[in-house]
């Protein structure tokens, strides 16, 4: 028996009592972790896919440790530029030991609620049901200023 399982984001094929180094987890070595995401599961030859994932099927496993994976070194240069750049990188891991993969305990439902009256709110306005606003009052005229020299001009016609 063997099921295909998501795990912090990666999937794996996995098989009872099988290690196997997953990215850090949380919980405390000794602990127990259950995964419900299955997206396949064999069970001696009877195949069942999930639609994204198999329902009422979970993996159980403990945390064995959590370690560092090996170092990574990422090194950039480009030639006859003078430019070098070394760094380095240690993936942070999780030892699990699958314990089970099985069936979950069905789950109940509850008891459909006796209908109880829904009390309705008032119309709020919307596209097919606009309300009308009152019409807005006109911004009152400002009295128009003159150019001094329409002023002058006016004054020597008078005059």
């Amino acid at each position: 028996m063997y099921a295909i399982v998501e795990i912090a984001g990666q999937q794996f094929k996995v098989e009872k009592d099988q290690k196997y180094f997953v990215h850090q987890l949380e919980g405390k070595p000794g602990s127990k972790v259950t995964f419900e995401n299955v997206l396949l599961l064999d069970d001696k030859g009877k195949v069942s896919v999930g639609a994204p994932a198999v329902n009422g099927v979970q993996v159980t496993a403990k945390i064995e440790q959590h370690l560092l994976g090996d170092k990574v070194i990422v090194f950039k240069k480009k030639r006859r530029k003078g430019y070098k750049v070394k760094n380095g990188h240690r993936q942070r891991l999780t030892e699990i030991t699958v314990q089970e993969i099985g069936k979950k305990a069905a789950t109940k439902k509850a008891a459909p609620k006796s209908e109880t009256k829904v009390e309705t709110k008032k119309a709020t306005p919307t596209m097919a049901n606009p309300v009308k606003a009152a019409p807005k009052k006109a911004a009152p005229k400002k009295a128009v200023v003159k150019s001094k020299t329409a002023v002058a001009s006016k004054t020597k016609k008078e005059s």
